[in-house]
């Protein structure tokens, strides 16, 4: 089974599991696909995390690979300080003068998401790069039904003037402009769209090997683009780009094991909010009733206190993984929640909402989550090449001194939190979602909805949720007010413009305990799909 929010990229997937491939075939062929189709949520100008579990392996044994888009090697701490705006109150980055950090050349990180494709496969695949290649190119050549979503996200404007649109990172560069506007304006839902450009980088990329994105005359060409605009990335940065070995953190939960992305990512704060949850009877208080909410909410705004003091590259800070996410901190804040005491996170920036995510399982029992993202991308495209690079110099702390500032080579927080869930140490639940740090509360409560109230992956998937991390309570709007009335007698709250969305968008597939059958969902908020292969 393989759940996607893109069902052109999911069915790409599934035809590789009908065809006899394993899960990691599947998911980087899947990937590929998603890069064409929601163009400026991933591609292979950015980033990845993977979470998986090979067949036949233990829970200790659970893969974490890491492809961070770093900081380019010509960055330092304060070379924006003169140009501090402030925080984008959504936590969506900060706001610059001239939004140098948001879109352009100076907004890109190196990006690492062609490395983990190529390694996954190479390491564990059973397709050729160039097979994995073709389902891509072909979207890329012949088209694809440009959807409801994407094209809304081309016609919503910016909250804020200082942060841009989807549209404004196209409008801002002449090649994205060329490819992505009709007649100076984007395609609207059910117009046919192509990108021979993009495919024929990939067929360029499917003859030479994936290497060259990084050594080669695809690398060499990106780099004398980047050089003549000012990018703080270099050919010297892609040459020596590496992956991450990143054990998952680990934790459990009322027996069950989780198995989640460790620093700079979400995984650490989805065990600690568990930690403080396990100590009482959740599943007793009813789901969704306002004190459930309420103790909810306060696990994960008590979580997020930790989380933005500490959590940062722990390659360049030391992150204290092992006391956030002991039993013996879940016991403090339980103690502090019960009191009824007050408690204040500081705001931190967050990474951008605009991510994906796929998560599929094999007939083997292989299990793969991987999340991938270009932020919002930076709009930019080398002349020919077709694909945007990725934005991450947003999230970026442009005060230096603090945990997650500016540094060359460095890789900046983010909630994604590709996750597995064990039972008896096989592999129960295995998730993943786009949303930014609300990947964090969403996956949190799609756990929650299984282990504590046994609901199916569609139902725990579809029920409506809560986030909290900084300041109120925020609820989708299925929650209904009489609830919320009763929890603000306790805690601000209230609700965002969104029904379903809004959170993470969860992509799960359950595996059945005794019968090993499969079950998966996508979140409502998106256009995806499971499908099974």
């Amino acid at each position: 089974m393989i759940v996607a929010p893109q069902p052109v990229a999911a069915e790409a997937g599934a035809e590789v599991l009908r065809s006899g491939g394993n899960a990691i075939d599947a998911a980087v062929t899947c990937a590929l696909v998603q890069g064409l189709v929601d163009p400026q949520m991933n591609g292979i100008g950015g980033y990845a995390l993977l979470t998986m579990h090979l067949a036949g392996d233990t829970a200790d044994e659970v893969v974490g690979i890491d492809a961070p888009a770093t900081a380019g090697s010509k960055v330092s701490p304060r070379m924006w300080a003169n140009d501090i705006i402030g925080m984008n109150p959504d936590g969506w980055g900060y706001f610059l003068n001239g939004k140098v950090n948001d879109a352009g050349y100076t907004s890109i990180c190196t990006p690492g998401t062609i490395k983990m494709l190529d390694m996954m496969l190479s390491r564990w695949g059973t397709r050729s790069w160039a097979e994995v290649c073709q389902p891509a190119i072909k979207v890329a050549e012949d088209g694809f039904m440009v959807y409801d979503k994407l094209a809304r996200g081309w016609h919503e404007k910016a909250r804020f003037p200082e942060a841009c649109s989807l549209l404004e990172y196209i409008q801002r560069n002449p090649e994205a402009s060329r490819i992505y506007l009709k007649q100076g304006q984007p395609y609207a839902a059910g117009e046919w769209f192509k990108n021979p450009d993009y495919g024929q980088t990939l067929r360029h990329l499917a003859a030479k090997g994936a290497d060259d994105f990084y050594h080669g005359e695809l690398a060499a060409r990106m780099s004398a683009d980047l050089a003549a605009n000012g990018a703080f990335f270099t050919a010297a940065d892609l040459a020596n780009y590496s992956l991450r070995d990143a054990a998952p953190v680990q934790g459990t939960y009322r027996g069950y094991g989780i198995a989640s992305a460790t620093a700079p990512h979400g995984g650490a704060t989805i065990v600690a909010i568990m930690n403080i949850l396990e100590g009482w009877d959740m599943a007793s208080l009813g789901h969704n009733s306002p004190e459930y909410i309420y103790r909810l909410g306060m696990a994960m705004k008590a979580a997020f206190v930790d989380r933005n003091q500490h959590m940062a590259d722990a390659n360049f800070v030391k992150v204290p993984l092992d006391w956030m996410c002991s039993k013996a901190r879940g016991a403090y804040w339980r103690e502090v929640i019960d009191s009824g005491k007050p408690i204040e996170a500081s705001p931190v920036v967050t990474g951008t909402p605009t991510t994906t995510h796929v998560t599929v399982v094999d007939k083997h029992g292989n299990c793969v989550a991987l999340t991938h993202s270009l932020g919002a991308s930076s709009g930019v495209i080398t002349p020919g090449l077709g694909f945007m690079y990725n934005n991450s110099m947003i999230n970026f702390d442009p005060y230096a001194g603090n945990a997650n500032s500016i540094a060359p080579g460095k890789s900046r927080t983010t909630g994604m939190t590709p996750s597995i869930v064990y039972k008896d140490d096989k592999p129960m639940l295995v998730l993943g979602a786009p949303g930014a740090t609300r990947i964090i509360t969403s996956c949190l409560q799609v756990m929650l909805n299984v282990i504590d109230f046994g609901m199916s992956v569609a139902e725990a998937v579809h029920t409506p949720r809560i986030d909290c991390q900084i300041n109120n309570i925020r609820c989708q709007t299925r929650i209904p007010e009489y609830v919320m009335a009763e929890v603000r007698k306790r805690h601000p709250i209230g609700h965002i413009p969104y029904s379903h969305g809004g959170m993470g968008l969860v992509q799960a597939i359950y595996i059945d305990p005794v019968t090993g059958a499969l079950s998966g969902a996508s979140d409502g908020g998106c256009d995806g799909m499971a499908l099974a292969g």
